[in-house]
C-alpha cells in the first residue's frame, strides 16, 4: 500500500511537471499575444483556427502548401476558418471571391488558382467578371456566380470579416488566431512554421483548459 501511494504521488507530480512544460514552452507577449477581449468564434463548440490571409499577399501565397498540410489533419475538436484582410478598395473584389467560393463549396479547388492567378500569371483581378473565369473552369455557372459575387450575402460576410480584422489586432498576413484570444504573428513566432508550432500549442493549452472546466 505504501508503495502505491508513492507511485501514484509520483505520476501526480509528473502530471503537473508536463502541465508546467506545456504552459512554458511559449509564452504570452515573447511567442503569442492574448487579444485584450475574445472575439466570438463561429462555433463555441470547437477550438477555432483563424488564418488571417490576403490573396495578394506574397507571404500567404508561400504559407498555403504548410498551413494546408497542417490543416487536413487537424483533430474533430477544432475548427478551421480563415477571414480575408481589406486594407483597401481593390482587396474588397479577392475577398468577395473569397467568401464567394466558400458559399458557392468550391474553395478547395478555386483556392490556390486565385494565389496564383495573381502571383504567378500576374493576372489583373479587380472585379467580377475578372474573377468569373475561375470559377467557370470549376463547373460554377456564370450567371451563379455574378449573383452571389454580388449578394447581400456575400457583403454581409465582407463586413463582419473587417469587424474580426479589427477585433483580431491584426497589422499584417499572415497572422492566425486561435480560439478568438490568441493572436499569432510571424515575428513573434519567428517564422511561417513557428505560427504553425505556437498555434498547435495553444490548441492543446485551450483543450486542456475546456477539460479542467
Amino acid at each position: 500500500m505504501v508503495i502505491s501511494n508513492k507511485l501514484v504521488s509520483l505520476l501526480i507530480l509528473f502530471q503537473a511537471i508536463s502541465c508546467v512544460a506545456l504552459d512554458e514552452k511559449y509564452r504570452a507577449g515573447e511567442h503569442y499575444e492574448i487579444l485584450p477581449q475574445t472575439v466570438r468564434t463561429a462555433n463555441p463548440e470547437k477550438i477555432e483556427v483563424n488564418e488571417i490571409f490576403s490573396y495578394i499577399c506574397g507571404h500567404c501565397f508561400n504559407f498555403q502548401s504548410q498551413v494546408h498540410d497542417w490543416s487536413v489533419a487537424l483533430p474533430d475538436d477544432v475548427d478551421f476558418q480563415r477571414t480575408h484582410v481589406i486594407w483597401n478598395a481593390n482587396m474588397e473584389a479577392f475577398a468577395r471571391a473569397y467568401y464567394s467560393a466558400v458559399s458557392l463549396g468550391v474553395i478547395d479547388r478555386v483556392h490556390m488558382d486565385i494565389f496564383e492567378a495573381h502571383h504567378l500569371k500576374k493576372q489583373r483581378l479587380r472585379g467580377e467578371s475578372d474573377f468569373r473565369g475561375l470559377f467557370v473552369e470549376h463547373g460554377v455557372e456564370p450567371s451563379k456566380f455574378t449573383r452571389m459575387f454580388n449578394s447581400f450575402g456575400i457583403g454581409s460576410m465582407v463586413n463582419q470579416g473587417k469587424a474580426r480584422v479589427r477585433a483580431f489586432r491584426t497589422t499584417g498576413t499572415p497572422e492566425i488566431v486561435v480560439d478568438g484570444k490568441y493572436r499569432i504573428t510571424s515575428r513573434l513566432s519567428g517564422n511561417l512554421k513557428g505560427m504553425l508550432d505556437v498555434t498547435g500549442f495553444l490548441i492543446e493549452k485551450e483543450r486542456r483548459a475546456r477539460k479542467a472546466g
